[in-house]
């Protein structure tokens, strides 16, 4: 069976994931106990929260890509396994990540310290100034660009095609949203997040983050990997970097990414790790697609090949 293994991405989180796969799979354990070598206490915050700890910048990040990676890592232990050929890997903003680990373009203890840096460099700058994200239901893309260019906001997910998040300075962000709903959009939800995320208000971070990409010892991956940045498989780890860098201020062009597996003939997903979030936005892009969520270990049992 041909599949695409997808991950989640920030605001997947839910305190007491991946507890079944730690207590159940030596594989998912191993996955735990590495994380608590490079974040002390990780897993007890995952596990055990509070939920606003689990959610803050220090954790979450790391928390999901470390509960996406154990629950591949189940799976990968599983018979079920041996009928499941990966074609392509992709993620939401962070879970790009996951998908890398997954592909073997870097170990789970090197895509971890990234993560780490990377989500610190983030936080950091929204500290720098006041960022603001909202998602956009039921509004014509291209009308939605151009507000956008009008208004000074900026796009940061193109997550169906009846969901996109907006972002940028909070004034702007307030601005565009105003104009979207006065022309005529569903909905326009105000985001409950720290700043504005995949915007040039980041550029301070990926900055950063790039010395930290510098390092990272990259390696062809076993299968394509999916950029946020330009919906592309790409198999080539420069090309793998530089997007890497790109994507910390670059809309995440998920709907495209989605396409592209579907039009090479990949018809079946597993999403890997925590929320059901993505099976949802796969199904907005193509009804025709099939998701199958990896949260358990029943999960797994449950694969219908």
């Amino acid at each position: 069976m041909k599949v695409a293994l997808i991950f989640p991405g920030q605001g997947a989180q839910s305190a007491g994931m991946g507890r079944e796969f730690y207590e159940t799979s030596l594989q998912a354990k191993a996955v735990f106990d590495a994380a608590d070598k490079i974040i002390p206490g990780l897993t007890g915050v995952i596990f055990n929260g509070p939920p606003e700890k689990l959610t803050s910048t220090k954790y979450c990040q790391p928390a999901i890509f470390t509960f996406s990676v154990a629950a591949l890592k189940a799976l990968e232990a599983h018979p079920k396994f041996k009928n499941i050929t990966p074609c392509f890997a992709c993620g939401l903003s962070l879970g790009e990540y996951s998908a890398l680990a997954a592909c073997g373009t870097l170990s789970f203890e090197e895509t971890l310290t990234l993560v780490e840096r990377r989500s610190f460099y983030m936080e950091e700058a929204t500290r720098l100034k006041k960022g603001a994200m909202a998602a956009v239901i039921g509004f014509d893309k291209d009308k939605l660009v151009e507000i956008c260019r009008q208004t000074g906001a900026e796009v940061a997910n193109f997550n169906s095609p009846e969901q996109i998040v907006i972002t940028g300075e909070a004034g702007k962000v307030a601005k565009a949203s105003e104009a979207i709903q006065a022309a005529g959009a569903k909905r326009v939800i105000p985001l409950e997040v720290s700043g504005a995320f995949h915007s040039s208000l980041m550029r301070p971070a990926a900055a950063k983050f790039e010395a930290n990409l510098a390092k990272a010892p990259l390696r062809p991956p076993r299968f394509p990997v999916l950029s946020n940045v330009d919906a592309r498989p790409e198999i080539d780890p420069e090309k793998i970097r530089r997007n890497l860098a790109l994507q910390i201020t670059s809309p995440v062009q998920w709907v495209d990414s989605v396409r592209a597996i579907a039009a090479a003939g990949v018809t079946m997903f597993l999403e890997i790790g925590p929320g059901t979030v993505l099976k949802g936005l796969v199904r907005k892009i193509d009804s025709n697609l099939i998701v199958h969520n990896i949260r358990t270990p029943k999960d797994i049992e449950d694969l219908p090949f």
